[in-house]
């Protein structure tokens, strides 16, 4: 750190000068310049332990939610050739195995929506027969035939 700094995190003159005022004018000034002083030397590795855990929790959203699926999402080298390949090959398994599952899934959803459509089309059939046989008129202002 450059110690030839006027206002630095340290008990100069300055600081304390700096901190006073701070208090005077308005006491959320001051109470900063205090922190500052007291804490200002822990900043730059409070600012990089939090970029390194925003940056993993990022990472694992995008792992979760599909974006860089495949092995080259997980391809973080660990030396051992023959782990890589065996950790490559499981991964384009599961790969493969989640693309028979969305298949899966979008067969039985497919289905799902012709049974609702086809429960729908019956209700509506008895329905109209129904008020067929009450003597109702299909079109209101009609007199049934």
């Amino acid at each position: 750190m450059n110690q030839s700094a006027l206002i630095r995190p340290d008990w100069t003159p300055a600081t304390i000068a700096l901190m006073v005022l701070g208090f005077v004018v308005f006491w959320p000034l001051g109470l900063a310049m205090l922190a500052y002083i007291i804490f200002g030397d822990r900043l730059k590795s409070f600012k990089k332990d939090a970029n390194d855990n925003l940056d993993g929790m990022f990472a694992s959203c995008r792992s979760k939610f599909g974006r860089g699926r495949g092995p080259s999402a997980f391809r973080a080298a660990t030396g051992n050739v023959a782990f890589d390949d065996w950790r490559d090959a499981e991964l384009a398994r599961l790969d493969e195995e989640r693309r028979k599952l969305d298949e899966m899934r979008e067969e039985f959803d497919a289905y799902s929506r012709e049974l609702r459509r086809a429960k729908d089309q019956e209700e509506f059939d008895r329905f109209m027969r129904e008020r067929r046989a009450s003597g109702q008129s299909d079109v209101p202002g009609f007199p049934a035939t």
